[in-house]
């Protein structure tokens, strides 16, 4: 059965079995409709098979009268950046994310620089079948712009930040292993790291978009990784997707420093400097609540996923936001998860701190969080949670995105996940043995629903 799934971000699927050229085709001209006239930025995560989709979807945008800005093989947040910076009328990364090898994306933005919102996505699908039939003469194709500073571009404006102060960092030179998995990283990752003065020890930075282990940057798929770091006794380690989106950080003992955590310090490195409200999803720690506590500082949760954090951080007018997997979103810059803006802060606020990155941590609100996810094989997600919904009417219950459920002593957030057949299962606690516990005593109820 082909592989397709179609959320509010775009397309997703594997590469000829859900997503082939007539599948690409149809999304781009939909979008190109939605966009209308203009110039679209068009990039690609580097992953091996970018290029030939990025052949159809270039083609298919000319045909449909839109110029072509080209960026490459570019981050994700680096085409947020370019379509805002070159007043586009919109953008598409050519990204699968963590997903492996055989998996690509269509990640659709609009002309803000930022994900579709649902009503827009609305819009764009009400294009589908029209748009496909409709193609510019010959003489109304859209131009074509290999455009080579759209990089450059995004770096210079992250030298540029409030508070980043690139000759101290020069003058540290801390010393970095670099994991980029042979994706867009690999292009982006280590001039932004050398013009913030740090010594790079790159692994997995080939450019070849062949991912050597699972791209998504978890612990257990780090082993090697964490290996390099003691080995090479660096400051410590930088590890990013296959799109730069989501920055992972390893202490210099080889210990993961925690997804969660790279927001929270963001979070705190920011407020120190200025106080504001912060926007953070349902599902990310209450870390962050503690940080703006002590800053008087306000946080607001949105439901999971960029657009909604995107859409709630301006609401409010947020100054810093982003999501617990490791996604800061800095509006100084893009509104938009950005593993290199994370990764200057990070830096910075490591060298004001004037201590280990495991130092950092233990300064930061001990929580212990553990996000894992459970295959539904045909049964239907909404039931699922439905049922698990009834058994806990009586708690705290939130259903704003999923359920999540608060009690005094941790948090638990059930999701159906927009790419996966799976529901993911996120529980936050104190310590690791008693968020075990409870993850474990979660997840045989899941099982129990799927089998009844």
């Amino acid at each position: 059965m082909p592989t397709l799934m179609a959320s509010v971000s775009g397309i997703r699927g594997v590469v000829g079995d859900g997503l082939d050229p007539n599948v690409i085709i149809q999304y781009t001209s939909a979008f190109a409709e939605f966009c209308g006239k203009g110039k679209i930025v068009v990039g690609t995560d580097g992953r091996i098979s970018g290029e030939a989709i990025k052949d159809i979807v270039i083609g298919t945008l000319l045909f449909k009268g839109n110029d072509v800005v080209d960026i490459g093989i570019s981050p994700t947040p680096t085409v947020l950046f370019n379509v805002k910076n070159l007043k586009a009328a919109g953008g598409i990364q050519i990204s699968a994310s963590h997903n492996p090898n055989e998996w690509n994306a269509l990640k659709l933005l609009n002309r803000n620089g930022e994900f579709l919102s649902p009503d827009e996505n609305k819009k764009m699908v009400s294009f589908l079948d029209s748009a496909i039939k409709k193609f510019m003469s010959w003489n109304k194709l859209g131009r074509y712009e290999n455009y080579s500073k759209g990089l450059d571009e995004h770096i210079n404006s992250i030298l540029k930040m409030n508070y980043i102060d690139v000759a101290k960092l020069k003058k540290r030179k801390f010393r970095v292993l670099l994991d980029c998995v042979n994706g867009a990283g690999s292009y982006s990752m280590p001039r932004l790291l050398e013009k913030l003065g740090c010594k790079v020890i790159k692994i997995n930075c080939d450019k070849s978009g062949i991912f050597p282990r699972n791209p998504e940057p978890l612990p257990q798929n780090l082993k090697s990784t964490i290996k390099a770091i003691k080995k090479n006794k660096v400051d410590l380690g930088v590890v990013v997707d296959p799109d730069v989106d989501r920055l992972v950080l390893i202490t210099e003992s080889g210990e993961p420093f925690g997804e969660e955590n790279t927001i929270t310090q963001a979070v705190k490195f920011i407020l120190s400097k200025k106080k504001g409200n912060v926007v953070v999803n349902l599902s990310t720690t209450r870390a962050v609540d503690d940080i703006a506590n002590e800053f008087n500082c306000r946080v607001f949760r949105s439901p999971v996923g960029e657009a909604n954090v995107v859409k709630l951080m301006k609401k409010v007018k947020a100054i810093i936001g982003g999501e617990g997997s490791g996604g800061v979103i800095l509006p100084e810059v893009n509104f938009g998860r950005d593993a290199l803006v994370a990764t200057a802060l990070t830096l910075q606020h490591l060298l004001e701190f004037n201590g280990r990155l495991s130092e950092l941590k233990k300064s930061l609100p001990q929580y212990h969080i553990i996000k894992s996810k459970i295959k539904l094989n045909s049964k239907n997600p909404d039931e699922i949670i439905n049922k698990i919904a009834e058994k806990y009417k009586d708690k705290k219950v939130n259903l704003d995105d999923g359920l999540k459920i608060d009690f005094e002593d941790h948090w638990v957030n059930f999701r159906k996940s927009n790419t996966e057949p799976i529901i993911r299962c996120i529980v936050e606690a104190k310590t690791k043995k008693h968020a075990e516990f409870l993850t474990n005593i979660y997840l045989k109820e899941i099982t129990q629903f799927i089998q009844s």
